[in-house]
């Protein structure tokens, strides 16, 4: 519901409030101030309401464009999470929604680009009018006025034959301006989930035109083509009093507004904008650098089948938490790349681990190498707040869903240690895994943890403590005909595992329903890693099935943003 969504979001919700309430400030604001102010007056008479509507989204885009690169300070991230770690689990937890936040200011920029790209065609145009008007109208006599001198002009267009496309591409700020809208519109739109998954390369290459991106910015004000009335001359001309004398000049004037106005450019502002977020970026790669040069020992490597790759390794001082990803570099490959994965070993375990399968042109090459030889791997992490929510519950229902199966390694194995320790701080007596998966090629390193865990339980007498289900969501003839021939078997034809797997999709009212059955008076934990579809449906069943008797059984739903 609403309201536990608030309960458990309350940080997020907050950031997101005062975020959007200061750009609603800043763009009302300064929207305000140059649609009224008197030293605009004469800009206004050429541009109309279209300078406020430029000026008002610049000031957003500078404060976005401050807020775009403190989300992917991750250590910078890991240092504010330690320094809460007194904090409540849930305020931490809500740091890992820091790519969701980058998102939004990254759409909210390329909004405001538009706004602000459009506004200025506008001016433009109108600057362009003016300066081929002859009827005598006071945005004539304005942009004539750089005749006067050097100071005088207002208008940045002084000639007949100027179209928008030579100041596009001859002004500074039209050349920074056509790159830095450039850079932003292949950022966006290399960035989708489709290009993310299946080539990382080009959204990770793409990523780094932020470094055009800020060199533009900082430099796209410096000329102050737009420009108002300077304080001097205001105090000597008033526009509310003097303009109406510009438009219908005598040569002998004897009056106060016989001088012309002067005029003077938007000092650059950029700069101070982001000079802050930039030097903490700097940090926060310097320090990526030197934790990268620290030696990591890849201690074994498993080719699985369908092309899966196992790395087991150790790093000095490496301490990890279960649920938690590292980000892994091959210098052999590429000096620059850094992928993320999320590690699938227990912390009880001597040695940190990850599976790699083929996701693009570098995951690929890796695969490749590892089978010849082993290069040296440089890693960066671990990143992201623990799952230890896990733990807590005495009844856990853990759903992994394709590769979102993967962080379910490390919590399942770590419950199991925990579990045969006798740990103080483990409350789980039962586990439900659900997993579902469209193709067998995908389960097999999976498999053969859930058999080892399956053969460590029934040794120990223990067999139930975990009950899995495995779902074939997409299957073909071939599979449905062994299945048949095959049906009496002691374990399943796909898997080899005791447990059958079931072919289609989960009923999960029934599961719901069993578990309820067979734990009326607990607490359950329901955790998912997978899409957010699913993620809809569990919740509605959490609600459903939850009594309304505080002493029986209770669902509540933990979504794990891996």
């Amino acid at each position: 519901t609403m309201g536990n969504w608030l309960v458990n979001h309350w940080f997020s919700a907050a950031v997101v409030a005062a975020w959007l309430a200061i750009n609603i400030f800043l763009f009302t604001y300064y929207f305000l101030f140059f649609d009224r102010d008197e030293q605009y007056f004469y800009t206004r008479a050429i541009l109309g309401s279209a300078l406020a509507w430029a000026r008002a989204s610049a000031k957003c885009l500078n404060f976005n464009s401050m807020l775009i690169l403190l989300p992917v300070c991750r250590n910078l991230l890991s240092f504010l999470r330690g320094t809460c770690s007194c904090c409540r689990r849930t305020l931490r937890k809500q740091l890992d929604h820091n790519l969701t936040f980058h998102k939004l200011v990254a759409y909210t920029l390329a909004l405001l680009t538009a706004v602000h790209t459009i506004a200025h065609l506008f001016n433009l145009e109108r600057y362009n009018q003016s300066q081929q008007a002859t009827d005598g109208s006071l945005p004539a006599v304005l942009s004539k006025m750089h005749l006067q001198g050097s100071n005088k002009w207002l208008n940045p267009i002084h000639s007949n034959e100027t179209t928008v496309e030579y100041v596009a591409f001859t002004t500074i700020p039209g050349l920074t301006g056509v790159i830095i809208t450039l850079a932003l519109i292949l950022m966006v739109t290399s960035s989708t989930e489709f290009i993310r998954r299946n080539y990382f390369e080009v959204f990770w290459y793409t990523h780094h035109l932020f470094l055009v991106y800020f060199a533009g910015l900082v430099i796209h004000g410096i000329a102050g083509l737009v420009r108002g009335q300077t304080q001097q001359s205001m105090a000597e001309v008033h526009p509310y009093h003097c303009a109406e004398y510009l438009t219908q000049k005598d040569q002998n004037c004897t009056h106060n507004c016989c001088k012309d106005p002067e005029f003077g450019g938007i000092p650059a502002e950029s700069w101070k904008w982001v000079l802050a977020p930039i030097i903490l970026y700097v940090f926060e790669r310097i320090l990526r650098v030197w934790r990268a040069q620290q030696k990591v020992v890849v201690t074994k490597v498993v080719m699985h089948p369908a092309r899966v790759l196992e790395l087991q390794m150790q790093k000095k001082g490496f301490r990890m938490e279960v649920g938690q990803y590292i980000f892994v570099n091959c210098p052999a490959i590429s000096p620059l790349e850094w992928h993320p994965f999320t590690l699938t070993s227990a912390p009880e375990e001597d040695f940190f681990s990850i599976h790699v399968r083929v996701a693009g042109d570098w995951t690929e090459r890796l695969i490749d190498i590892f089978q010849l030889e082993t290069p040296r791997i440089e890693v960066d992490g671990p990143f992201g707040t623990a799952s230890e929510d896990v733990f807590q519950y005495e009844v856990a229902m853990l759903v992994g869903a394709g590769i979102g199966v993967t962080p379910f390694a490390s919590i399942l194995k770590s419950i199991w240690y925990k579990f045969q320790q006798s740990d103080q701080n483990l409350k789980t007596k039962k586990i439900y895994f659900y997993w579902l998966c469209r193709d067998t090629g995908a389960f097999a390193w999976f498999n053969d943890l859930l058999a080892s865990l399956e053969q460590k339980m029934a040794e120990s007498g223990k067999a139930d403590f975990l009950t899995y289900r495995l779902f074939l969501t997409g299957w073909d003839n071939s599979i449905a005909n062994n299945v048949a021939l095959r049906f009496d078997t002691a374990t399943d034809t796909v898997t080899g595992l005791k447990q059958k797997t079931i072919f289609g999709r989960p009923m999960w009212n029934m599961e719901f329903a069993a578990v309820a059955a067979a734990h009326p008076r607990s607490v359950v934990g329901v955790f998912l890693c997978g899409p957010e579809a699913l993620a809809k449906s569990l919740q509605k069943s959490c609600h459903q099935h939850s009594s309304l008797d505080p002493r029986k059984v209770k669902f509540y739903f933990n979504k794990e943003n891996f």
